[in-house]
């Protein structure tokens, strides 16, 4: 995974011992007898970065010490044990103003001096896309994803997002993001129990939509065929275009097949077939009626102009230029993810 691009190891919520009677925050000891520094040396002596997790309340969402009133003591204490990326939650806030608290953990963390990837992660409750370029380099656009693939799951007082719900939530927020301010639909579900078309079509997606590619399986007992999605890096290669445009659905074909789209670097585009039913559905792509402009990235798609040449980014293969119809049959809840390059 770290030769696909993966960069970050990071910790979710529970690491947490207690504050000392100074109010500086200790790991639990039993769960990391060795400390935190020497786990962050342990995952840079890899090539790779470390990762932690706080909260804006008092108390973070699992009931550990959240950073409410210690956001320099602990912006202070991960710039010395090699924190590279802090998820910051917003349980237990208790009427704090999102703006206003998470302002003054991106202060702390500058006034540290240690670079850190900084995740706003307050579940899009207060329009993040609105404030978080100035703020965070991500913020967590709706509440928690969970492993299926169009459901809700009801915990109560809040639920959790199949990953179709997740998408229809935040369907007209991708001008808010771009290079280093990064709408994030929540981490993968890849590997998680979907199948495996549907672990297909949501990798594909967060990738059209320039998601942050934050994996959440088990990497442990990894399967071959989720760690094929996940290190596809022709896919990748998609979701990380330095042109740093999210893509969108243009259209909807007459079978009921989802049209997206995402312009690329050098004039190229990525495009997703999505079929969403629970039917294989049939599609003919004359692509001469697909000519759009996309405002966001002045970028233009005009097959009747110019040539375009046809990689199948998942079975790896050429398939001839826009000159020709594309036929193609997706199968139930998968994708046909397409690279089109520009010729001269």
């Amino acid at each position: 995974m770290r030769e696909a691009g993966y960069r970050y190891v990071v910790i979710d919520d529970c690491w947490q011992g207690e504050r000392d009677s100074l109010g500086w925050i200790h790991p639990n000891t039993q769960r990391f007898p060795s400390g935190m520094k020497a786990l962050a040396d342990y995952v840079h002596a890899k090539g790779l970065k470390f990762g932690t997790y706080s909260c804006a309340g008092n108390q973070t969402c699992g009931g550990h010490p959240g950073s409410r009133g210690h956001e320099y003591q602990d912006a202070l204490t991960y710039a010395q044990w090699g924190v590279d990326y802090l998820k910051y939650d917003w349980c237990n806030t208790n009427g704090l103003n999102a703006v206003g608290a998470y302002t003054t953990m991106r202060d702390a963390l500058f006034a540290a001096g240690r670079p850190v990837v900084f995740s706003v992660c307050e579940w899009g409750d207060n329009q993040p896309w609105l404030w978080g370029k100035d703020v965070g380099h991500l913020w967590r656009t709706t509440g928690d994803i969970s492993p299926c693939f169009d459901c809700e799951v009801n915990h109560g007082s809040w639920s959790s997002w199949g990953i179709m719900r997740v998408v229809e939530m935040r369907k007209s927020i991708r001008q808010y993001a771009g290079p280093d301010h990064w709408n994030d639909p929540d981490m993968l579900e890849v590997g998680n129990g979907m199948s495996l078309n549907e672990d297909r079509a949501h990798f594909s997606l967060w990738c059209m939509m320039a998601a942050p590619l934050i994996a959440g399986n088990d990497i442990r007992s990894i399967s071959t065929s989720t760690a094929e999605i996940l290190t596809n890096q022709e896919v990748i290669a998609v979701d990380q275009d330095s042109l740093g445009v999210q893509g969108f659905c243009y259209t909807t074909t007459p079978d009921g097949v989802e049209v997206w789209v995402k312009p690329l670097v050098h004039g190229d585009w990525a495009l997703c077939l999505l079929n969403r039913s629970e039917r294989a559905s049939t599609v003919d792509m004359h692509w001469q009626e697909y000519t759009l402009n996309d405002d966001i990235a002045k970028q233009a798609f005009d097959p009747g102009v110019f040539s375009y040449a046809i990689r199948d980014l998942w079975r790896h293969k050429e398939m001839g230029t826009t000159h020709d119809m594309l036929h193609a049959v997706i199968p139930s809840r998968d994708v046909i993810t397409l690279r089109l390059t520009k010729q001269q």
